[in-house]
């Protein structure tokens, strides 16, 4: 008798172990369904965007746009806030209602100097002593002007100064780009970011003028009248500015 109540008593035991992992399994299934089904808010692209885009033009553009999915249809690396691309740039790319993710960007810097211009901007490369191109004390980064001595007769007798391109960003200063092949020894060279049409008007005074480049200010910079100078308003300004 005694043997076959235990043998009863474990058979009821171990039902109600099993009822009660069951019960565990179907509510922890349930929390899970209803947590899949939970809609979450991402971001979607509300028109096609081209590869080589900077992310800072992407999130003040309005190209992003939010929407609410179930959690299960998030797809891996997808963004819940637009800052999280602001310091991008899209590398592949993204097209109308398809869900941003940072797969589809990269660093600026990983790009190169690519990664560095965009819409009609272009990179250029000047050779130029080390005076001209403030070797020393230019960095990536910093904003320069380009001021010309030029000739205005064909005998090269008659000569204006004046700054003929403002405000260019330095992509690599000198030291940072490989010295062009010169027969100066102390020939070098930087990279600016300069639009295609201006890019003319650089070439012409690197080639027809003596030229420098000037280091504009890192914050609150101005750019005073614009003027030529020749001998004789050197000779007649005086120090005025």
């Amino acid at each position: 008798m005694t043997y076959r109540i235990r043998n009863v008593a474990i058979a009821i035991g171990l039902a109600l172990v099993a009822m009660l992992l069951t019960l565990f399994y179907v509510v922890n299934y349930r929390r899970t369904v209803e947590h899949s089904q939970a809609t979450v808010q991402v971001y979607v692209a509300a028109h096609n965007i081209p590869a080589g885009t900077a992310g800072t033009a992407i999130v003040h553009s309005g190209a992003l746009k939010a929407t609410s999915i179930p959690r299960h249809g998030v797809v891996p690396g997808a963004i819940s806030d637009p800052n999280q691309v602001a310091s991008l740039v899209l590398s592949q790319p993204l097209y109308a209602g398809e869900q941003v993710t940072l797969r589809r960007f990269s660093d600026v810097h990983s790009e190169g100097i690519v990664g560095q211009i965009k819409g009609n901007m272009r990179a250029i490369q000047v050779p130029g002593d080390p005076n001209q191109l403030l070797a020393g004390t230019l960095k990536s980064g910093d904003h320069v002007d380009l001021v010309a001595n030029l000739t205005t007769d064909g005998q090269g007798s008659g000569h204006v100064v004046r700054i003929v391109l403002r405000d260019l960003t330095v992509l690599q200063a000198a030291g940072a780009v490989p010295a062009v092949p010169s027969a100066s020894s102390n020939n070098s060279s930087v990279i600016l970011a300069i639009t295609d049409t201006q890019v003319q008007r650089l070439y012409f005074v690197m080639r027809n003028a003596d030229w420098t480049l000037e280091l504009r200010p890192a914050i609150d910079a101005a750019d005073s009248p614009e003027r030529l100078d020749s001998l004789q308003s050197v000779l007649t300004s005086g120090g005025l500015r």
